[in-house]
């Protein structure tokens, strides 16, 4: 869509509590009924390494169902150029595989109302955004850029649904080929660290640090050794918890044994001593 000339008074601007920008939109040029969406710009408590900028992020709430990726990146290239376009389910951080799947093995996405993180080239676009009247709404399809719904889109997806058999053998092949080569790296990557850790003339051991959250290991005769008697401590410091908790045990039934034994003995008592309570007038 390309940018209107027209500008707007940005005293026009609805903000509600949160902080949220309030932005109509419609469907088309034609159309009475208004969308309403709600912006912010995007800010999280910790800066961590992301792919959402903090100064160039704008988060949407209420995106439409029939609102694509491409369809959102062309409703907001009016306040300037967008890099990306991350729609979601619910606000969070979003997980990026380490594996990129085909389109043809990925999940059908949920229909319903999303969010959008929008990431601009500049960080003005934020301010352009947040401040564009909330009574001039936005249009979704135009005569340049239509976007499909109803029947015709549902046409559209079953037509890209069918998968020729030769596109699926070349997807699986090239899987299957991306696959045997990250296994041939870390089986040769696991190799060089056990070649590093291997002993030298002298006896030393050259312990170097694996993956984060991972204790380096030495693989030595006397590390070895030293991990068994450690083992060996622990199994049997163990079996001497297990003997004092049955022994604790043992020492409760019997207490308890007692005790029912000497409520019998004082049932008995009462009983004889009710017997021998009775009432003698002469």
């Amino acid at each position: 869509m390309a940018p209107s000339k027209k500008k707007h008074d940005a005293g026009n601007a609805c903000i509600i509590p949160g902080g949220f920008a309030v932005l109509s939109l419609k469907f088309s040029a034609g159309s009475d009924t208004q969308h309403k969406l709600y912006v912010k710009e995007h800010r999280v408590r910790v800066q961590t390494k992301t792919h959402r900028p903090l100064d160039k992020t704008l988060f949407v709430l209420n995106v439409p169902p029939y609102c694509s990726q491409a369809v959102v990146s062309q409703i907001f290239s009016r306040f300037g150029a967008v890099v990306s376009v991350e729609l979601s389910d619910r606000p969070g951080t979003a997980s990026v595989p380490e594996i990129k799947l085909s389109n043809i093995f990925k999940p059908a996405e949920k229909q319903g109302f999303k969010v959008a993180y929008i990431v601009f080239r500049k960080a003005k676009s934020i301010q352009l955004a947040k401040s564009h009247p909330h009574n001039f709404p936005l249009v979704i399809s135009t005569e340049k850029q239509p976007v499909t719904t109803g029947l015709q889109k549902w046409a559209n997806q079953y037509r890209k649904s069918i998968i020729l058999p030769e596109k699926l053998q070349e997807t699986v092949d090239a899987f299957m080929t991306d696959y045997d080569l990250r296994k041939e790296e870390k089986a040769k990557k696991q190799e060089e660290e056990a070649e590093e850790q291997k002993e030298d003339e002298e006896g030393w051991v050259k312990v170097t640090r694996g993956n984060k959250g991972t204790k380096a290991r030495p693989h030595s005769e006397a590390a070895n050794q030293k991990s068994l008697q450690k083992e060996i401590r622990k199994k049997k410091r163990k079996e001497l918890m297990n003997f004092y908790t049955w022994q604790h045990r043992n020492t409760q039934k019997e207490h308890i044994a007692d005790l029912r034994q000497k409520f019998e003995e004082d049932k008995q008592r009462i009983s004889l001593l009710r017997a021998q309570r009775k009432f003698r007038p002469y």
